[in-house]
């Protein structure tokens, strides 16, 4: 039901990364306002996470999950039929525009429950299939935007969003009471809050990279400089959300060879110097290429990341460590769509390509200079 649940939520996903700047703008929204509409989604996503876990260990998992996917569908309905702007601008608001691969208010909640389904040892590769699942299923959606070919049927893909919310609020409640901690303490203890505001430090600087290449930005600034529509940039991000579901399922096994930071640095590095050639790209195919392979690496470092945070607090306090660190990211990732609305007026120069870009490459620099010479066993 967990994976369920992950795979009805995706695939909406998917499709609205490649139309929500497509739906913003036909309804009249500037692009520093469709940056901004993003950067919401992305703040109130990242705010939402640790609220959530919080409420999750008073009320329950499953109600929490529950009232998420309520979210998500009052953000479809606000999409699918606001014309204000004020409303369009506000609609991630919910939380549900910046929910993600690692981030959203969903995630801390079903990452902690998937930790405890699995041993130690078997933790990376239960995230890589809990991404796999993600990556398949937005991949799907990504394909299925290619029918958006009028503004009645943009229309018609954010009601499915919405009944797809209807549909994750509907099944949580099929799993087991036993999917319920029974655990107590605290949420995070001070000795877990020492390694873990070291890791939200660097894990921020990564996102604040990836704030300005978000993929419903990248689907935006292909349209503006080359002017791809929906029945180009859905194929293009179906093949990017495969090479990503790929990834996911490799991660966990060059990261029992080479271990979980060094799986994350030497994948992470190559795919950010990959995003600073995008912009030179002479035509569409050139461009949707290097995305493609960038994507087939750079996403390795989701299950090892969420792996590492979990290996390193004890089981109660998992949720409130994927909730901080999803947080941290995603305040810092909520910066660079706004400034990204600003800089892709002039798509010519990809300027958000170059500050992504920029600063991922510092952060991968800046990790394994802190944690990629450690030997103990979740790093080494």
């Amino acid at each position: 039901m967990l994976l369920a649940s992950r795979l009805t939520r995706a695939f909406a996903f998917g499709f609205a990364a490649v139309l929500l700047g497509i739906q913003l703008e036909h309804r009249h929204l500037k692009p520093q306002q469709i940056g901004i509409a993003l950067a919401i989604g992305l703040l109130a996503a990242s705010l939402l996470g640790l609220p959530a876990a919080a409420a999750a260990r008073r009320f329950g998992r499953r109600q929490i999950l529950a009232v998420c996917g309520l979210l998500m569908a009052l953000t479809g309905f606000d999409l699918a039929f606001a014309t204000s702007g004020t409303l369009l601008t506000l609609a991630g608001a919910t939380g549900m525009l910046g929910a993600s691969v690692d981030l959203g208010p969903f995630l801390p909640i079903e990452q902690a429950m998937l930790a405890e389904s699995a041993p130690p040892a078997g933790q990376p590769r239960a995230f890589g299939h809990y991404s796999l699942t993600g990556g398949l299923a937005a991949a799907a959606g990504a394909l299925a935007a290619t029918l958006a070919s009028s503004p009645q049927r943009l229309q018609g893909f954010f009601v499915l969003f919405a009944v797809a919310g209807l549909a994750t609020a509907a099944l949580p409640l099929f799993i087991s009471s036993r999917s319920e901690s029974a655990v107590s303490g605290p949420m995070l203890s001070r000795t877990s809050l020492r390694p873990l505001a070291t890791l939200s430090a660097l894990f921020a600087l990564d996102a604040l990279g990836g704030g300005f290449v978000v993929q419903p930005v990248i689907a935006y600034w292909l349209h503006i400089r080359f002017g791809a529509g929906s029945n180009v940039l859905g194929p293009s991000f179906a093949a990017i959300a495969l090479a990503q579901a790929a990834s996911f399922e490799l991660a966990p096994e060059i990261a029992k060879r080479i271990g979980l930071v060094r799986t994350m640095v030497f994948t992470h590095l190559p795919s950010n110097v990959l995003l600073l050639l995008v912009p030179f790209s002479p035509s569409l195919a050139v461009a949707t290429g290097l995305l493609i392979i960038r994507y087939s690496i750079s996403q390795m470092d989701v299950p090892t990341r969420q792996a590492y945070v979990v290996s390193i607090v004890p089981p109660n306090e998992r949720a409130g460590a994927l909730a901080l660190t999803g947080s941290v990211r995603g305040v810092a990732q909520a910066v660079g769509p706004v400034l990204a609305g600003f800089a892709i007026q002039a798509a010519a120069f990809g300027l958000p390509f170059f500050a992504g870009g920029g600063l991922k490459i510092a952060y991968d620099l800046a990790l394994y200079s802190l944690l990629g010479r450690t030997r103990h066993k979740a790093g080494a």
